[in-house]
């Protein structure tokens, strides 16, 4: 009886490393958060920021417009209040992102969840993108106050540890070892 060879034996099954899902914005650097993730975060903020100083300029012009037809003594009391309108825009523009940033890692959303979630926001905005327009130009007279919203929803929003995507991509993991 001829004994069986070492080829004949199957090999025993490699351990099979977990698939790493790509987040949008993030790909799969959000796995290690090594120096590709801190840049593409960075990168990220920095592109908003920019649009973000591009809606201030737009916004601060169409204020200045609609500013220049008051008389001079409501042009002052306007101009502080203002001010103070959009010193409060961004207090309230942070909370309402932090509130949000709170409740989406109590319940974060899967890998294919935040890629559906992030397709149907940017179909969205194409419509929004068009009513805002006529809108901006109703709103002049607190455009300011609307645009420090917008910039204290943004910082709130680069400035967290880390993203409820990634902690829904990190729980999936876990109950995906093998990436199935």
């Amino acid at each position: 009886m001829a004994s069986r060879a070492s080829s004949d034996v199957p090999a025993p099954a490699p351990h099979t490393p977990p698939r790493i899902p790509a987040l949008p914005g993030l790909g799969t650097t959000w796995y290690r958060r090594g120096p590709r993730y801190w840049l593409r975060r960075g990168f990220g903020a920095v592109l908003w920021f920019a649009v973000l100083a591009f809606f201030c300029y737009v916004a601060l012009v169409l204020y200045g417009s609609f500013r220049g037809d008051l008389p001079p003594t409501v042009r002052t009391v306007w101009d502080w209040a203002q001010a103070v309108a959009s010193c409060g825009a961004v207090v309230w523009g942070w909370q309402v992102q932090r509130r949000d940033h709170r409740e989406k890692l109590q319940d974060p959303p899967t890998p294919d969840q935040a890629r559906r979630d992030k397709r149907d926001e940017t179909r969205r905005s194409v419509g929004l993108t068009l009513a805002a327009r006529f809108l901006f130009v109703l709103a002049a007279p607190v455009v300011p106050a609307c645009a420090a919203w917008c910039v204290g929803w943004a910082v709130a929003a680069f400035t967290v540890r880390e993203y409820p995507s990634e902690v829904g991509a990190r729980r999936w993991l876990g109950e995906h070892p093998a990436g199935a």
